[in-house]
């Protein structure tokens, strides 16, 4: 694969790493939506879905007619993909930096003041006064805990409450850095100092990639 090609694919990947390693390096749990989450993930790929798929069916005669402007009609339509892939997802929370038996007394408590009717099962919980059914899943590897939605009736309005209670509750919390984000984020910077070198060693080979794009 060229250098071109390869900024293209690995570019977003080592960004994401990049950010992912610094979110693990926080000294605070940070709350995320399950949407934000996905679509940063959709983000990172998007360089390898232009360098795969999007090569390999590209659309030759629309080329002809629009020219370059075909390749912002299929970044567009990659991104109403990515949107529409988002509004299909249920309601979900990732919380990194903590575990789960760290989280669970925090949550316990916050619910409780939250919904009076909350009760749990197992790892599971139901809050039927904000609309909201979850269980627990945790990934002891990263140190982050998922809240995912359980069941078709969900309240989009409780679980923004449940999701602006929990950031509030876990601000005032301090945890130690998680050393895997130290890998992550040397990971990232492996991926941007091979492409900056991979660049600079060929150049020439960058310019007419680009020129060549511009000119469909």
């Amino acid at each position: 694969m060229d250098p071109f090609h390869l900024c293209v694919a690995l570019g977003p990947v080592a960004v994401y790493l990049l950010l992912i390693g610094a979110v693990n390096l926080l000294r605070r749990p940070f709350v995320v939506s399950g949407t934000r989450d996905a679509a940063a993930m959709g983000l990172a790929v998007s360089g390898l879905v232009i360098v795969g798929p999007v090569e390999l069916f590209f659309p030759i005669e629309a080329a002809i007619r629009f020219g370059s402007l075909v390749w912002l009609l299929l970044v567009a339509l990659y991104g109403l993909t990515l949107v529409l892939v988002l509004l299909t997802l249920r309601p979900r929370l990732v919380i990194y930096n903590i575990s789960l038996h760290e989280l669970r007394p925090i949550l316990a408590e916050l619910v409780a003041g939250l919904d009076a009717d909350a009760r749990w099962a197992g790892d599971g919980l139901i809050l039927p006064n904000l609309g909201v059914q979850l269980h627990l899943e945790s990934l002891p590897a990263l140190r982050n805990v998922s809240l995912v939605s359980t069941g078709r009736n969900q309240s989009y309005q409780g679980w923004w409450r449940l999701e602006a209670a929990l950031r509030a509750a876990l601000g005032q919390v301090e945890v130690p850095r998680n050393p895997r984000g130290y890998t992550i984020l040397s990971a990232g910077l492996f991926l941007i100092v091979c492409l900056v070198a991979a660049i600079i060693s060929d150049w020439q080979s960058v310019a007419r990639s680009l020129f060549d794009v511009f000119r469909r």
